[in-house]
């Protein structure tokens, strides 16, 4: 698992093109305003690990909290290791994420799965915003 995290002041992003064939059609466009933006690589092992599920929640919720944002949005991004994940297994992750971040107070959106999508991120300065971490 690989995730880049960023504290966000502000992320558009817009579907541009579908990369699997079997996901719904879907043309949107949404902008989140401080947020922590969090681009997810599914790999092949973590089908496997144990309580990644709980650690990736961990991961999030901690860096959100150093600025107290309350606003989580999860794209998968599959350019960060050369090993992926099934697009099930990672779908259902980012469902699962979701779910567990909306349960503990956070408002949680979740880029087109299976899109390229076009984006545009603004990020805090300082160092913390600015987070890579592989579990």
């Amino acid at each position: 698992m690989k995730l880049l995290l960023f504290q966000a002041k502000r992320f558009y992003w817009k579907s541009f093109s579908k990369t699997l064939d079997d996901v719904p059609e879907q043309d949107v466009a949404e902008t989140v305003e401080d947020a922590l933006v969090v681009f997810l690589h599914a790999e092949v092992e973590d089908e496997a690990k144990p309580k990644l599920e709980t650690k990736v929640v961990k991961n999030i919720k901690w860096l959100a909290n150093k600025r107290k944002l309350k606003n989580i949005v999860l794209h998968s991004f599959t350019h960060l290791s050369g090993s992926t994940a099934s697009p099930e297994f990672a779908q259902s992750l980012l469902n699962r994420l979701d779910e567990r971040l909306s349960a503990t107070g956070y408002q949680v959106w979740q880029t087109p799965f299976g899109y390229f999508c076009e984006w545009d991120l603004a990020v805090y300065g300082d160092s913390l915003a600015k987070v890579f971490k592989e579990l």
